[in-house]
């Protein structure tokens, strides 16, 4: 049994790639606040801003499933908020940590999780991180989503550092897809100038029909995910794949 489980798979990239992975035979387990209609995958409902809650999710993915059946499994951090967009001095410090917990703590936390329940497992395993070119150019207006990025590229490529040494270890990759035609994108063109001084390129790009669609996103991840040949710790800009 091939297992895919990936955090907010209820809309957007996140219910693109888990359609996908359906498809192809895995049995998927996604993790979201919120549940996608008429979907053929399972679906858990917590609340990833709360680490409790998304540790509790990913436990009861392997207490319910047998672990012998396992021939290959994939955690893929795909949840993530832009949060506010503004400059520094002009955010709201909730909002400032709620988002970094949600794009950066929760995969830390549940990319442990993973390691720790799959180390009896002598399978192919791997954490797929979705990040953004955000996490290495800079965006006046969003320095807590840049941030937040950065990080868990620096976790993808520590985890392969890690992991790396270990007879049975875990691959860790990060991916980013480009500008993709989601709810975050329409969030980012409803911004104003004042705001998100970049707003303007965005809404371009929707205009000259530049954007990537969430399927074409989620075709190419699992391209790179069965060719797996990528080293482990790879960053990739699916641009450039």
């Amino acid at each position: 049994m091939n297992i895919l489980i990936i955090t907010g798979g209820s809309s957007g990239i996140g219910k693109a790639i888990a359609l996908k992975y359906v498809t192809e035979n895995y049995t998927v387990f996604s993790i979201s606040r919120s549940k996608a209609l008429n979907v053929p995958y399972h679906q858990i409902t917590a609340d990833l801003s709360n680490s409790t809650e998304a540790i509790n999710a990913i436990n009861s993915v392997f207490s319910n499933t047998n672990s012998n059946t396992i021939s290959s499994i994939t955690l893929i951090n795909n949840a993530g908020s832009l949060g506010e967009i503004n400059s520094l001095g002009n955010l709201n410090s909730e909002d400032i940590e709620q988002t970094i917990q949600l794009n950066s703590v929760t995969p830390l936390v549940l990319s442990n999780e993973f390691i720790k329940l799959t180390n009896e497992l002598k399978c192919k395993k791997q954490i797929i991180t979705i990040s953004s070119g955000a996490a290495i150019n800079p965006y006046a207006g969003w320095s807590v989503y840049c941030s937040s990025k950065a990080a868990i590229e620096m976790m993808t490529k520590t985890i392969a550092q890690e992991q790396n040494e270990l007879a049975n270890g875990v691959k860790a990759i990060a991916i980013k897809p480009g500008v993709v035609d989601t709810n975050m994108q329409t969030q980012i063109r409803k911004t104003s100038e004042k705001a998100f001084k970049n707003v303007q390129r965005f809404i371009d790009l929707k205009k000259k029909k530049e954007l990537y669609s969430p399927k074409f996103v989620a075709d190419k991840i699992y391209q790179i995910d069965l060719q797996n040949e990528l080293e482990n710790g790879a960053i990739i800009d699916l641009r450039n794949f």
